[in-house]
């Protein structure tokens, strides 16, 4: 199959960012003077009522400004909402001892993206709204709710709807920032793309991988405090946080948009550092913070492939998953013995034809998917599906709370690899250079700024 390269900045990530109304706290309160006998009073005209009622809720007092960004204001109410977010997308997987690092990364961020947006603005380059409303409905969907029920969980978690707005404009105006002011003057020579396919071509058969980033720069004086925020990253991945929601927030390549994926590389196309660590990782494993000029990167390898050459994981797949659910409440000792008539009734499901048979039993739901990549797939269910033929069904997987599924494989298409097409290889070099031109970019953006902290 050919090599998979990943498209510049297409993709806009769904992280959150928190944005509250900027007005300042009210003052002391003091009685209102009297006016004068016979002068009229200056509100009488509006015919208010001696005794008022009050409905609805009070508006949340929101603090003071915590930065200015030529004249933008970020509010403690913003990064609040942000660092809510932020432990919303970590499943609430965020050590309390770290609150206070991230907030400090999270103002960080926020100053980032003003700066973003007010570039983009500069620029005469327009969002609107209705982009924003596409990307919204889109998260939703996935998450399998209504905007308005995205909505009611962030205010339910400490969040709002208008931070992720607020991240979804941050994100589409660097793109097309970027691709008017920075991608627009990098070239890539046909000398180099056909280099490149030239090693490919002699290094068949050889491995590459599958690699996440998250980049943190550094400079010489401030090389002891990344290291340290890097290795506290790390343990934070390392204990179950999400890399790829780490990436979003904190690093500083542009990758960040897509969780730090760099796609399928190989050694030679990564910096020497990077490409020495690769071949001693397992897929799965996270490396310690690597020094790299510039600064430090935390790599992580998700997979590994030999470049040109057959790999039955790279199968593209057709299937029938069953999934039941059980009632809420229901323990593990309750679901077991259904669970269990489940995987003996996949066992002899006697081929595709026997999953709505199956899932009228358990009354389950059957959905039918295909053209799905098998290297796609979580790596339990790749190692369940190598073995299996045509018409055989995984065993059970998933949870008592959400539901238990069995995948039935209707149809394999084995897929040969082939060099990847010239314009493939032209994108990749592109991008790289594209992601260095970013971050100096956004540099110099923040060397330009005008930033008062309160």
């Amino acid at each position: 199959m050919a090599l998979s390269f990943r498209g510049t900045l297409a993709r806009a990530s769904i992280a959150a960012i928190a944005v509250a109304a900027l007005v300042g706290g009210a003052g002391a309160q003091t009685a209102p003077e009297q006016a004068p006998q016979g002068e009229p009073n200056s509100v009488s005209a509006l015919g208010i009522p001696n005794e008022l009622q009050v409905f609805g809720t009070p508006m949340p007092s929101v603090v003071k400004a915590t930065a200015l960004i030529n004249g933008d204001v970020i509010t403690q109410t913003d990064v609040d909402h942000r660092v809510a977010l932020m432990v919303i997308s970590q499943g609430g997987q965020i050590d309390p001892a770290e609150l206070d690092r991230l907030r400090q990364q999270v103002l960080r961020n926020l100053i980032d993206e003003t700066l973003q947006i007010q570039a983009a603005k500069a620029e005469e380059i327009e969002i609107k709204q209705s982009d924003i409303d596409r990307t919204i409905q889109r998260v939703a969907t996935n998450l399998k709710q209504t905007p308005d029920q995205l909505a009611a969980y962030l205010t339910a978690n400490g969040s709002s709807i208008r931070t992720m707005r607020r991240q979804i404009e941050g994100e589409i105006a660097w793109q097309r920032l970027l691709a008017r002011k920075v991608e627009s003057g990098v070239s890539v020579g046909d000398d180099e793309v056909n280099a490149v396919l030239a090693k490919m071509n002699a290094s068949k058969g050889t491995a590459e991988y599958r690699v996440g980033e998250i980049f943190l720069s550094a400079s010489p004086a401030t090389e002891a405090q990344t290291v340290e925020n890097a290795n506290r990253i790390l343990e934070q991945i390392r204990n179950g946080a999400s890399f790829q929601g780490y990436a979003r927030q904190f690093s500083e390549a542009s990758t960040a948009a897509v969780g730090g994926d760099l796609g399928w590389v190989r050694p030679e196309q990564l910096p020497p550092a990077l490409a020495a660590a690769l071949p001693q990782m397992q897929p799965g494993m996270i490396s310690n913070p690597i020094a790299l000029p510039g600064g430090f990167s935390i790599i992580a390898l998700q997979d590994t492939r030999r470049i040109l050459t057959p790999d039955p994981r790279d199968a593209v797949l057709s299937l029938k998953q069953i999934s039941i659910s059980f009632p809420a409440g229901t323990s593990r000792q309750q679901a077991e013995p259904i669970v269990n008539r489940f995987a003996e009734a996949a066992r002899n499901i006697g081929g595709c034809g026997g999953a709505e048979r199956i899932g009228a039993e358990f009354q389950g739901e059957v959905v039918s998917n295909d053209q799905v990549k098998m290297r796609d797939l979580p790596p339990v269910l790749q190692q369940m599906m190598l073995p299996l033929q045509i018409g055989q069904a995984t065993q059970p997987v998933g949870s008592i709370e959400e539901s238990v599924r069995v995948f039935v494989i209707c149809g394999r298409d084995e897929v040969n690899p082939g060099q990847p097409s010239f314009d493939d290889v032209y994108n990749q070099i592109s991008e790289e250079r594209t992601n260095i031109r970013a971050r100096r970019y956004l540099r110099d953006l923040r060397r330009d700024a005008i930033i008062d902290f309160r």
